[in-house]
């Protein structure tokens, strides 16, 4: 009975994030449309300045197909998780120095959290 009650009320309490994951994805969505839409797409294969960045949580860096990418992403070999995403959304030469995108940083730490649950709805 104590193990069933323990299983509900984490689940109960797991819902309860939920809502604030969500809002963080709609702000990121605006994020990114302010930040990264000119040079980034959101469906598979599409292509701008920069690759689609759907499915880039969870990829490895400099692996989206049919885009060349710098030699320092593309031998960059980790995978693209969020704590490294906001890295390098923070500083993106900084994080992979020698990489081509040309973007200074997002320096606002909720704007980078809120863009990085978004990223992750890109499945």
């Amino acid at each position: 009975m104590t193990r069933t009650l323990c299983t509900l009320a984490a689940g109960l309490l797991a819902g309860l994030s939920l809502p604030a994951e969500a809002q963080d994805a709609v702000t990121g969505r605006k994020v990114f449309g302010g930040s990264c839409a000119v040079c980034h797409g959101t469906t598979p294969g599409e292509k701008k300045m920069g690759p689609s960045l759907f499915g880039v949580v969870g990829r490895k860096a400099g692996s989206a197909e049919g885009f060349r990418f710098s030699r320092a992403l593309a031998k960059d070999g980790r995978s693209w998780n969020p704590k490294r995403l906001e890295a390098f959304l923070a500083n993106p030469r900084k994080e992979i120095p020698g990489t081509r995108m040309a973007y200074a940083g997002l320096r606002n730490a909720e704007q980078r959290k809120a863009l990085v649950a978004y990223l992750a709805t890109l499945k």
